[in-house]
C-alpha cells in the first residue's frame, strides 16, 4: 500500500511480505535473507521516508528454499515499481514523471534509506535518461498508441532498481556465517618477464579471468598478453570467498590491484640497484623498465628477471628482491557497495491466447568503474534473460497432494534465445570512492530489474481492457485469466 499525493509524490509504503521457505532453513546464510532482502531494498531508488514492513516466513513440505541471483531484489523492485505505474495511471500521470518526482536526486547522496541503507552516490536520474534514449522511448510510445487503434495490443513498462553487491565483513560475520568476505592475490614476475597471477576468486564464465588479467596488466605495466591467470582453488591461491555475490572485480580487482602495485615496487627497487639509479626515476611501461621521465628503455623484464632469479650474485649481499607479491583485501568502510539502474520492456500481448512477445529491451545500469564494458554488457544480457524466465516461464507447480509437477526441463520452462529479444545495454559509471579502483559488482543488477519491467509493459498492454496483473510468471492462463477469458 502507499499513500500519494494527486501530483504522484510517494508519501508512505506499507508492506507485509509472506514468504514460503520449503522444510527447513539453509546454511550457511538461512531461508530468511530473500524475506529479509526484500523488506530492506522495495523502498530502492525512491526518496519517500514514511515506510512500515513485515516479514513472515512459513516452513512448507516442499524443497527448501535458498539463495538466488539478486537475491530478493527482483521481487522488491518489481513490487515497488509496478506500484509506482499503479499511481500513475490511477491519476491519469505520465510514468516517466511520476518517476522523476520520486526518484532520490544527485544532491541528495550520500543518502540514509528509511531501511538503514547507506547509498554513497548513485545515478537514477542519469540511467533513467540514458535508458529512454537508448530505446528512443517517445518513438516507441507513438508507435503503441498507433497501432493500438488497428487492434494491435502493445505495452511499455520501466523498473527502476538498486542491487547490493561487494558484500563485506559486516553483512555475513556479525551473524556469525563462515563466509569469507575478504580475498586474495599472488602476482609473480616470471624469469621471462611475464606475469603470473593467482587469485581466490573464481571463474564460472563471468570472465573473471580476464578483468583479473586487463587489471594486473595495467598497474604493473606490462601486457595483457603477457599474463596468465590461476584462479578457483584455495588449495594453492591465497584464501578467499570466491565469486558470488557481486564481488569478483570489488573485491578481487581490488586486491590484484594491491598487490600489483606492490610487485611494481619490487621490481623497481631490484631494477634501482641493477642499473645504479634511483628508483623514482624509474617506471614499468610496456614489459620494460624504462626512464621516468623520457620513456626511454633501460631494461626488459626478462632481463631483469634472470638477473634475480638466475644471477642474485651480481646483486649486493644485503639485497633480497621480492617478485613473488601477496596482498588482500576487504570493504572496511561499508557493508556493502550498492549499484543501480533502468530497465525498459516493450511487449506485444495476443489478448485471445494471452501469449507474450518481447519485441525489445533496454538497460542502463551504473556498477561503479567499468574494467571490460563487453563483459559488462554479457553479464547483464544473462541477467536479463534469468529476469525474462522469472517473468514469464518459471514455475515450481505442484498437485493437490504436495507432488512437484515440474520435475523435467519439459515441464520447467525456461527461455531459449528465440524467446529473448535484442536487449540494448547504456552504461553510466559512478565509482565508489572507498576503492581505489572504483569498482562495484556488474551480475546480479540484469535479473534485478526484468521481471518489473516485463510486468508494467503487459499491464500496459492491457491497460484498455482494465485488467492489472500481480503477479509472475505471467503464463497465457494468467493472462487469460486477468482478461475473464477462463
Amino acid at each position: 500500500e502507499v499513500a500519494v499525493r494527486r501530483d504522484g509524490t510517494i508519501l508512505a509504503m506499507r508492506l507485509d511480505d509472506l514468504a514460503p521457505v520449503g522444510a527447513y532453513s539453509m546454511y550457511p546464510r538461512s531461508s530468511v535473507v530473500e524475506s529479509g532482502q526484500i523488506l530492506r531494498t522495495t523502498p530502492g531508488p525512491y526518496r519517500f521516508r514514511n515506510y512500515r514492513a513485515r516479514g513472515r516466513v512459513v516452513f512448507q513440505n516442499k524443497t527448501p528454499m535458498s539463495q538466488y541471483r539478486a537475491v530478493g531484489h527482483p521481487v522488491a523492485a518489481l513490487v515497488m515499481d509496478a506500484m509506482v505505474d499503479r499511481v500513475a495511471r490511477e491519476l491519469g500521470l505520465d510514468p516517466v514523471e511520476v518517476r522523476r518526482r520520486n526518484l532520490l536526486t544527485a544532491d541528495m547522496y550520500p543518502y540514509t534509506a528509511p531501511t538503514g541503507l547507506f547509498f554513497e552516490k548513485l545515478s537514477h536520474e542519469e540511467s533513467l535518461d540514458a535508458v529512454l534514449e537508448l530505446a528512443g522511448y517517445r518513438a516507441l510510445c507513438e508507435e503503441r498508441d498507433r497501432l493500438r487503434g488497428r487492434g494491435v495490443h502493445r505495452g511499455l513498462g520501466l523498473c527502476v532498481f538498486i542491487d547490493l553487491t561487494v558484500p563485506g565483513a559486516q553483512t555475513y560475520a556479525t551473524g556469525g556465517a563462515r563466509i569469507s568476505s575478504q580475498d586474495g592475490t599472488t602476482i609473480r614476475l616470471e624469469p621471462s618477464g611475464k606475469l603470473t597471477v593467482i587469485s581466490s576468486v573464481t571463474e564460472q564464465g563471468q570472465g573473471t579471468d580476464t578483468i583479473l588479467a586487463q587489471v594486473a596488466a595495467a598497474t604493473v605495466g606490462v601486457a595483457i598478453e603477457d599474463v596468465r591467470v590461476v584462479t578457483g582453488d584455495t588449495m594453492v591461491t591465497p584464501y578467499g570467498g570466491g565469486t558470488w555475490g557481486s564481488r569478483g572485480a570489488g573485491i578481487g580487482g581490488e586486491a590484484t590491484i594491491l598487490t600489483g602495485k606492490a610487485l611494481k615496487e619490487n621490481i623497481l627497487k631490484v631494477a634501482a640497484v641493477v642499473l645504479e639509479v634511483d628508483a623514482l626515476d624509474l617506471d614499468v611501461r610496456g614489459g620494460q623498465i624504462v626512464d621516468a621521465r623520457t620513456g626511454e628503455s633501460r631494461m626488459p623484464l626478462s632481463e631483469l628477471g634472470r638477473v634475480a632469479y638466475f644471477r642474485p650474485d651480481q646483486l649486493p649481499k644485503d639485497f633480497q628482491s621480492e617478485l613473488t607479491v601477496t596482498r588482500h583485501y576487504v570493504p572496511r568502510h561499508q557493508p556493502l557497495a550498492y549499484t543501480n539502474g533502468v530497465q525498459l520492456s516493450y511487449v506485444e500481448v495476443d489478448v485471445d491466447t494471452g501469449f507474450v512477445k518481447l519485441l525489445g529491451h533496454w538497460v542502463a545500469e551504473d556498477c561503479g568503474r567499468i574494467i571490460n564494458p563487453m563483459l559488462v554488457d554479457e553479464q547483464v544480457r544473462g541477467g536479463v534473460a534469468h529476469g525474462v524466465g522469472d517473468a514469464l516461464f518459471e514455475h515450481c507447480v505442484y498437485d493437490a497432494q504436495g507432488q512437484l509437477l515440474t520435475t523435467t526441463m519439459q515441464d520447467y520452462l525456461v527461455p531459449m534465445a528465440a524467446e529473448l529479444p535484442d536487449i540494448g545495454v547504456a552504461h553510466v559509471e559512478t565509482p565508489t570512492a572507498y576503492s581505489e579502483g572504483g569498482f562495484k559488482g556488474a551480475g546480479e543488477g540484469g535479473v534485478a530489474g526484468a521481471p518489473g519491467a516485463i510486468l508494467n509493459a503487459v499491464n500496459d498492454a492491457l491497460s484498455p481492457f482494465r485488467a492489472r496483473i500481480t503477479r509472475v510468471p505471467m503464463t497465457p492462463e494468467v493472462i487469460l485469466r486477468a482478461l475473464g477469458k477462463l
